[in-house]
């Protein structure tokens, strides 16, 4: 069945390959994100809208609503990262990070649930990541982000239970996007005189091979594609490689110190 979909982050990587492919089986996909490029080949409709933005971003879904008559579902893919030491983390740069990845979803949500309400229908899907399930080094405001998606959704599940509307996390481990290119990195930390200088280096390598290494975001799609019909979605869903799925597995069952090494082991700490 045909669904009006909005997909924030569009303008590249795991949002633009989902709203590509959902696009293309037949949805009618709205892609929201800050600067759309132009004159770019796209199978949905690109909207220029920040979704931190909160009045904005609100008129930009009530006009959806308005024009398509119903929102079917929204899928939360708008992100952006930062590595570097917390320590050297400038408080106003962390404070970015979280008011895209974590707030900026938050007035997603808040935005398109009355709609849903009102229909007693709709889905929520939202990308956090492995990160949300692990603390990743040199990623700490990255992973906390991410981590407070994962709080966010479970709660969501239980306030709507009732009301018709699902919600659900995907997390991905490594993917190819752009992600990688556009990662800001602390100035401070690339320089010498850090206390964190080579370890920095060394982990940020490793970082970087694995995404670079990483699968195709149409694996994403293709998954989101299967959630969007589901009528009893689980609280969340892994994907990416079969080693990182296990990392999940092994640090549900072992103790944290025993994690902790094997994590520090594969950042070269």
């Amino acid at each position: 069945m045909k669904k009006v979909i909005i997909i924030t982050g569009t303008s590249s990587g795991i949002g633009k390959t989902c709203a590509d492919y959902l696009a293309n089986q037949g949805h009618q996909v709205f892609g929201i994100s800050r600067n759309p490029k132009k004159d770019e080949v796209r199978a949905f409709t690109a909207i220029p809208c920040d979704i931190t933005n909160n009045p904005a971003l609100k008129q930009t879904i009530a006009d959806i609503a308005k024009q398509q008559g119903r929102i079917d579902v929204l899928i939360n893919c708008a992100g952006m990262g930062i590595s570097g030491p917390i320590e050297e983390t400038d408080n106003e740069l962390a404070r970015q990070q979280m008011e895209i990845n974590f707030f900026g979803t938050v007035n997603c949500i808040q935005a398109v649930l009355p709609f849903m309400r009102q229909q007693k229908d709709g889905q929520i899907i939202t990308v956090s990541s492995i990160g949300g399930l692990m603390g990743l080094p040199f990623q700490g405001f990255y992973s906390a982000s991410k981590y407070a998606l994962e709080g966010l959704t479970e709660v969501l599940r239980m306030e709507l239970k009732g009301s018709g509307i699902r919600t659900t996390l995907v997390n991905p481990g490594d993917f190819r996007t752009e992600f990688t290119a556009r990662r800001q990195k602390i100035a401070r930390s690339e320089q010498p005189d850090s206390p964190y200088y080579e370890q920095f280096r060394k982990s940020i390598a490793q970082i970087e091979k694995d995404e670079n290494g990483g699968q195709d975001p149409i694996i994403i799609a293709r998954l989101m594609d299967k959630l969007i019909n589901k009528k009893a979605p689980a609280v969340r869903y892994l994907t990416g490689a079969f080693e990182q799925k296990l990392a999940v597995f092994i640090k549900r069952i072992s103790p944290s110190k025993l994690f902790e090494k094997i994590l520090s082991s594969h950042y070269q700490i």
